[in-house]
């Protein structure tokens, strides 16, 4: 079993290394959250849950709050890297190998999926996964976010972050150098538009739906959410309006058709989640996010409403979708778990900050100390207790 001493190697958004131990203290952290936000408030008890991009962010927070605070029988579907000899798996995989150990530990059922959430021999292996050991499910979560997407026909798609109509010029952050610049982005051809709402969009959320309703898995009065985000006016442009705001307007479509289908006047029913703005390889890459994050950080914590990606979903399970609850929803019919962030006190001192930022004011006007911190935590780094210069064990098993 080969142990080494595990850094981190940066490339713009992404770490090519992870931490065992950071990503396994990072878990344990998120399952003590968990249990204390959950710990006498649950409305009734979950059965089972099935979650869709269950390794990392939201979809890893959901998993934990739905096994470790309810005590639910989780199955997860993510798509993760494992250890090769001294190399070390991806961070969703060392974060699933400690929530396997835990839930072993403890008497809970936590299963993972490793594979092409989008393909019919994965579907079908969690089919299968379902009937021998979770039964049918009373919610699934789908939180998946990809880069491209082959259909069940064979067809290849792949999303892009592009304005729709007219380019994007504006405010930008070279994570490399750390500066605030000026960002340039071309306007999304029609071809690029279609090929982000099919990888982004509702149609395999509803593939999934489908099928497992066919195959008699979703339990009475079954709930299906996925996540989406919507965010301020300066990151607009490039995100609302532009080809992934698109491919999130059809997942809101889609959201409502599967209400119809699943509301069987018990509390049955499907909605789209809208969530916070949080620290994701997948935010990390769009031009304006990481500098509107590191001030939304500041302004939040200044005026004590921030909340990490376990504090959402611990919010949204106790508060709108765990049974016994009927979640509070806008005119649209989107649960609005972001409603601190988009808040007037919040989003009037984001923009003031936004016009005043430089790189040169950059850590009096921003959190990005914190932005940064929370970057490298999702790799596994910079997690209080971890000895970052001690040898760990790479080699950790899925199971």
């Amino acid at each position: 079993m080969p142990q080494v001493v595990v850094e981190p190697r940066v490339r713009g958004f992404i770490s090519l290394t992870a931490h065992p131990e950071g990503c396994a203290a990072n878990v344990r952290e998120q399952v003590a959250v968990a249990r204390a936000g959950i710990a006498g408030h649950a409305a009734g008890h979950i059965n089972s849950v099935l979650v869709l991009g269950s390794s990392t962010g939201y979809g890893l927070a959901s998993a934990i709050v739905a096994c470790f605070g309810y005590g639910a029988k989780t199955l997860g579907v993510c798509f993760e890297k494992p250890p090769e000899g001294d190399k070390t798996a991806s961070a969703g995989w060392y974060n699933l190998a400690e929530a396997h150990r835990l839930a072993r530990e403890q008497g809970l059922t936590f299963r993972t999926i490793n594979g092409d959430a989008f393909s019919p021999e994965v579907k079908a292996e969690t089919v299968r996964a379902l009937r021998d050991q979770i039964g049918p499910v009373d919610l699934v979560i789908y939180s998946l976010a990809a880069p491209r997407r082959k259909d069940a026909q064979g067809n290849v798609w792949n999303s892009t972050l592009k304005p729709i109509g007219a380019p994007y010029r504006g405010k930008g952050f070279d994570l490399r150098n750390e500066a605030v610049t000026e960002s340039s982005i071309e306007a999304a051809t029609d071809e690029e538009i279609a090929g982000t709402i099919k990888v982004m969009g509702g149609e395999d959320w509803a593939e999934w739906i489908m099928l497992l309703r066919e195959e008699g898995l979703l339990a009475p009065s079954a709930r299906a959410v996925a996540y989406s985000y919507i965010g301020p006016e300066v990151s607009s442009a490039i995100y609302r309006r532009g080809t992934i705001g698109r491919a999130k307007e059809d997942l809101e479509r889609t959201a409502h058709a599967l209400h119809r289908l699943l509301d069987d006047g018990k509390g049955g029913g499907a909605w789209v989640s809208v969530n916070k703005g949080l620290v994701t390889q997948a935010s990390s890459a769009i031009p304006a996010v990481p500098l509107y994050l590191s001030i939304l950080y500041k302004v939040m914590k200044t005026q004590g409403s921030h909340e990490g990606t376990i504090e959402q979903m611990v919010r949204l399970f106790r508060d709108q979708i765990s049974p016994g609850h009927t979640p509070e929803v806008d005119r649209e019919g989107r649960i609005r778990l972001d409603d601190w962030e988009m808040a007037a006190p919040v989003q009037t001192v984001v923009e003031e900050l936004w016009s005043a930022t430089t790189t040169a004011n950059l850590a009096l006007t921003t959190d990005y100390a914190g932005f940064k911190a929370d970057f490298l935590r999702l790799f596994g780094f910079g997690v209080d207790g971890v000895d970052y210069s001690a040898p760990t064990e790479v080699d950790r098993p899925l199971v």
